[in-house]
């Protein structure tokens, strides 16, 4: 794998495993894969196909048993060597779940700056962006609202906004319209991809929704752990 500062990611050569001998469960199976700044992905498959077990690889959350991983150009995994993780994934990292998983006593601007706070950021300038973010994303007028105040797209924007405040190079996102009604979950995604597009960031999306595949700039489709077709570009 030739490491290029090209791609958000490249991945070769991945495969983890559970369990071993008969009961060996091959979750990804030699996968290799690359995203370009500015790109948005969507990652197919059934239940079981290896795409969670795949995102959490990319993201750093879980270590594969072999391969090599590139992020933002920098070689952060190989063989069992890699980077200060935790560090890493704050600075360069954004991850969107099927839950918004916002803190319930924060606002939604103090769930964004929180996230900037951790990272040793000045209060002021954490606020300053978290109001940016907000606006950005069209929900500034309910930035001193509880999660509890918001819906369900209104607080997967909050997420959204919470992976951008560190200005990831690249955000992961697992079925995040899952628990969205189809209006809805189309709004969201058509949200990743104006992040994509207009932030230069690369996102990948775990979904089983094909109903908004006409969003992705392309879609890979997993099986048993292994990529199952090439990289398709969607028209």
């Amino acid at each position: 794998m030739k490491i290029s500062g090209e791609y958000v990611v490249q991945a070769s050569g991945l495969k983890k495993a559970y369990g071993e001998g008969a009961t060996e469960v091959v979750a990804v199976r030699d996968v290799s894969l690359a995203v370009s700044r500015g790109e948005i992905v969507a990652l197919l498959g059934p239940s079981g196909a290896g795409k969670s077990t795949l995102l959490t690889i990319l993201g750093l959350i879980r270590p594969p048993d072999a391969g090599r991983i590139a992020i933002g150009g920098a070689l952060v995994f190989e063989d069992g060597t890699r980077v200060d993780v935790r560090s890493f994934r704050r600075s360069h990292l954004g991850f969107v779940f099927q839950k918004a998983n916002l803190i319930p006593f924060l606002t939604a601007l103090e769930n964004v700056q929180l996230a900037m706070e951790i990272n040793d950021a000045p209060a002021r300038a954490a606020k300053r962006r978290a109001l940016e973010l907000l606006e950005y994303l069209g929900i500034k007028g309910r930035a001193g609202h509880l999660p509890a105040k918001l819906s369900g797209g209104e607080q997967q924007r909050v997420a959204v906004a919470r992976a951008l405040a560190n200005r990831p190079s690249l955000i992961l996102a697992d079925e995040p319209t899952a628990a969205l009604d189809s209006m809805r979950g189309r709004q969201v995604m058509e949200l990743f991809r104006d992040v994509a597009h207009g932030q230069d960031t690369g996102v990948v999306v775990v979904t089983h929704d094909h109903r908004a595949l006409d969003v992705f700039d392309r879609s890979l489709e997993m099986e048993d752990g292994s990529l199952k077709t090439a990289s398709v570009r969607i028209q």
